[in-house]
């Protein structure tokens, strides 16, 4: 497809018409699966009294039947093109009639109607639903919907869709039906339907209310003992968001359905959410304790849809934030109340610093809510969901809990039903709170990481901490030119005597110990007076914004609030600071050919970490935790993946030597024999100890060969054995990795999911070997190009985790991802367009690796490229 052209914010037209009521029948064959609708339609007056052509969505549908109002159409009266239907003539109310046929078993785009394995299954999100009918296939047209599926009752005797079932029935030759009926309006990108040969897990929800909700999990017969967590996540969730922000249930039934082929992590459809089987499935031996905490948070994601996203949708696509970034958002909280509160915030914020930064630096950076768009499957982005996520946290930081509650209590009941945008939900919270809040929808207009130069000084004399900040966001594809932005920047000054947080008085108010700073001019000057000591100011708190800080810290100021700041976030970021201070140094020795040496003030910090009683375990596994190479990269002018990989290396070595007994006292201290659970002193226990163990398998000691091997054979739980399985594969010794890997292997061949994390292991490992490792496992058994699970455990684990070998200096992996994307274009565009993102990032390198690099994307340019793809290697290469 050549030159596909975008599609702009500013071009948005209501719907000519509206649809108020659709009927579905689906008479199920996986080659020829025939679709007959009934659309009510009227004239929509928010266009004016005009008498329009009718324009309805489609792809790939082979048209058997159209009527208006029972009467036949003349194929004059109609066109059909590649990408839709138009009726020329139509009245102001009438019933559309459509019969089409089209081919789910051949779609390996998993968009619209196709097989996953004997299953039928839909996605319909961003615009899958014009796969399967003739539609208006936009947000903002909201219709109830009525299915009919009708199947093989041997072969799919299962039938789900949307809402609560209302008939059902059996058919001559062995078929039988269901009928499904959702009360609710909801756009096509919420329509869902499965039938195949599954089984249920069932439970009860009572509302707050008092009503009862019946609660399935669907899944194929062998996966029927990996849904319990899954299903406490879901009613942990429900009731979280009945106490959080009121908000119940609205159907009788609530569904999930596991599902191996998912181009995503999970679906919201109204009442029926789909889930990639990844998203759903546990055990403790077969799911990490990360998979577990997944599985919960996109569960409570999932759910929290049904109000901030279902309830109330989008008015178009370049309002996705709208329901992303407030959902994720959401999720985020729940997941900090369930869990470590701390910990979730550090996690979020390590991989927001390193992914979303790396997004907005990059060709294809965007602001939250972009102005246009090639391909809206390309936008479902880290920006739009995370960085979105940080804007609202704004917003709650900058009214306050109670204020914010009452905005999305007012959003939420004067938008019900309706498809809206983000000023609606501002709107909302500036209303409620009084403030105005016009600058701070720069936030939603601007792409780029907002950068802020703070400097500060303590005057003896006068007993004040003078504090200046600069904001500036750096230029970005299509946006030279940036406004100051409204930030908020919470902070302590951590006192250098007593190391406890001082109090602060800003224009004679008392603020306590902990404040907000409004940051909206491009330089302000803030005087905090009655400072009783020098104090060390602790900026940023909680990560208040989503910007990059930088502050003339010395080694010792960031030693001194690892040990001594109160918020658990910045204790963490000064940690992660001292430890880049030392890896410059590092990675500037390696590239100058120089001896390295290991800075003492970072073991001394690392000691005094290890020597203390530690209330959290979990945030002080973090705090021990290196920055990663990924991350590290992002702090270079130039990206050398050689020189921070020795330097990463060698700072991990040189702990273990030094703290060698201290890391083996944490490790023996937190075994433990009981039963397991994914709970977080649990949790806590074994991310400490593992931690430890990776830190002493770095230096290949003997004695922590001979506990990983323990651990890896004793089998307790996958956390502990997939932990053990990476450091024996990933040390220098052969005769530890390819007994452990062929055990591992021949256990879980059976199982999808795990042999992922067996992929993602071998082709992750630093030797030399690992390009040649993935080759060879792009021809297993366990592996296809057809699986997004696949693709992603192997290809993408490679070029996004194992940067020391994908960024060869033959250019190898470079043409290996090249290769996998052009085959990836034909079969799944959405899958290739994702996994390209390393080569996009070629300016970022040095020379020699830009050319390579640059060379790939030329080859993929030269193809014939969905739009998908050719949306990105364009702005890669522009």
């Amino acid at each position: 497809m050549s030159d596909p052209q975008p599609t702009y914010l500013h071009d948005y037209q209501p719907p000519a018409y509206r649809v108020t009521h659709t009927e579905l029948k689906f008479d199920l064959a996986p080659s020829a699966t025939k679709v007959s609708a009934r659309l009510q339609l009227e004239r929509n007056p928010a266009r004016g009294e005009e008498a329009l052509p009718l324009e309805l969505d489609g792809e790939g549908l082979r048209l058997e039947r159209i009527a208006i109002d029972g009467q036949a159409l003349n194929p004059d009266e109609y066109t059909q093109g590649d990408t839709g239907l138009t009726v020329h003539r139509v009245p102001e109310r009438f019933a559309l009639e459509t019969e089409v046929v089209i081919d789910p078993a051949a779609n390996t785009a998993l968009e619209g109607l196709y097989r996953s394995g004997s299953m039928f299954c839909t996605q319909c999100e961003a615009e899958g639903f014009r796969r399967i009918t003739f539609y208006p296939d936009r947000p903002d047209v909201m219709a109830t919907f009525t299915t009919t599926l009708i199947g093989d009752a041997e072969r799919e005797p299962v039938l789900l869709a949307g809402g609560n079932p209302v008939e059902r029935g059996e058919l001559p030759n062995g078929r039988h039906f269901v009928t499904w009926e959702d009360p609710h309006p909801k756009p096509s990108y919420l329509f869902a339907l499965v039938a195949g040969d599954l089984e249920k897990v069932e439970d009860r929800f009572t509302t707050a209310s008092g009503r009862e909700v019946t609660l399935q999990i669907w899944v194929e017969e062998e996966n029927l003992g990996k849904t319990d967590h899954a299903m406490a996540s879901l009613k942990r969730a429900m009731r979280w968001d009945e106490e959080t922000y009121g908000r119940e249930y609205d159907l009788d039934l609530f569904m999930i359905v596991a599902v191996n082929d998912f181009n995503m992590g999970a679906m919201e459809n109204k009442g029926l959410n789909i889930f990639n089987s990844a998203a759903v499935l546990t055990h403790p031996q077969t799911a990490t304790d990360a998979a577990f905490q997944r599985v919960e948070g996109i569960v409570a994601h999932e759910y929290f849809h049904n109000w901030s996203g279902n309830r109330v949708t989008c008015r178009d696509w370049f309002q996705l934030s709208l329901k992303e970034g407030f959902t994720v958002f959401r999720d985020q909280c729940f997941s900090a109340d369930t869990n470590s509160a701390p910990v979730k915030r550090i996690e979020d914020v390590s991989f927001f610093r390193t992914a979303q930064f790396a997004e907005d630096a990059g060709p294809t950076a965007h602001p939250v809510r972009p102005d246009h768009y090639i391909e809206i499957g390309n936008f479902y982005t880290l920006t739009i969901y995370e960085k979105g996520a940080e804007v609202v946290r704004m917003l709650r930081n900058l009214l306050g809990w109670e204020t914010f509650r009452r905005g999305s209590d007012l959003y939420f009941a004067r938008f019900d039903g309706q498809a809206v945008t983000i000023e609606d939900f501002v709107g909302c919270m500036a209303e409620v709170s009084g403030q105005d809040l016009s600058q701070f929808m720069r936030w939603y207009a601007q792409a780029g990481t907002p950068e802020i130069d703070a400097n500060g000084h303590y005057d003896y004399a006068k007993g004040e901490y003078h504090l200046t900040l600069r904001q500036r966001t750096p230029a970005t594809p299509d946006q030279p030119d940036k406004q100051p932005l409204h930030i908020p920047v919470r902070l302590g000054l951590v006192g250098t005597k007593s190391g406890r947080d001082l109090p602060l008085t800003l224009d004679g108010e008392a603020l306590g110990t902990d404040a907000v700073l409004h940051l909206r001019e491009e330089e302000q000057h803030f005087v905090f007076t009655d400072v009783a000591e020098a104090p060390v100011p602790s900026l940023l708190r909680g990560f208040s914004a989503p910007v990059k800080l930088r502050f003339p810290y010395g080694r010792e100021d960031l030693a001194f609030l690892l040990a001594n700041d109160s918020d658990g976030f910045n204790r963490w970021d000064a940690g992660q600071r001292l430890a880049m201070l030392a890896l410059d140094d590092l990675i500037a020795a390696h590239r100058n050919g120089v001896e390295k040496v290991m800075d003492s003030r970072v073991i001394e910090a690392f000691r005094t970490l290890l020597s203390e009683e530690s209330d959290d375990k979990a945030v002080l596994a973090e705090m021990l935790t290196l920055p990663s190479e990924a991350y590290i990269a992002e702090q270079q002018p130039v990206v050398d993946v050689d020189a921070i990989h020795a330097a990463r290396t060698f700072v991990k070595q040189g702990l273990a030597l030094a703290l060698r007994e201290e890391f083996l006292a944490i490790y023996e201290a937190n075994l433990s024999d009981a039963p397991y659970a994914p709970e977080p002193e649990q949790i806590a226990r074994r991310s400490l100890k593992n931690v430890a163990l990776s830190y002493l398998m770095s230096i290949e000691d003997e004695g922590a060969i001979e506990r990983a091997r323990r651990q890896f054979e004793a089998g307790h739980n996958m956390t502990d054995v997939r932990t053990a399985l990476t450091l024996l594969t990933h040390s220098s010794r052969g005769d530890l990795a390819e007994p452990a890997l062929k055990a591992f292997g021949e256990q879980w061949a059976h199982d999808p999911l795990v042999m992922d994390q067996w992929f993602t292991i071998q082709v992750t490992r630093p030797q030399e070997d690992a390009l040649e490792r993935v080759k060879f496992l792009m021809q297993h058994p366990a592996f296809s190009l057809k699986n997004p699970n696949k693709v992603r455990a192997l290809i993408g684990a490679f070029a996004g985790q194992n940067r020391v070998n994908f960024h060869r200096l033959d250019g190898e992996g470079y043409k290996l991802l090249a290769d996998v994307v052009i085959e990836l274009n034909r079969l799944n565009p959405e899958i290739a367009a994702r996994i390209i993102t390393p080569l996009t990032r070629w300016a970022r390198f040095d020379e020699t690796r830009q050319a390579l690099m640059k060379g790939e994307l030329e080859r993929i340019r030269g193809e014939a490229l969905s739009p998908n793809v050719y949306e990105v290697v364009e702005k890669a290469l522009a």
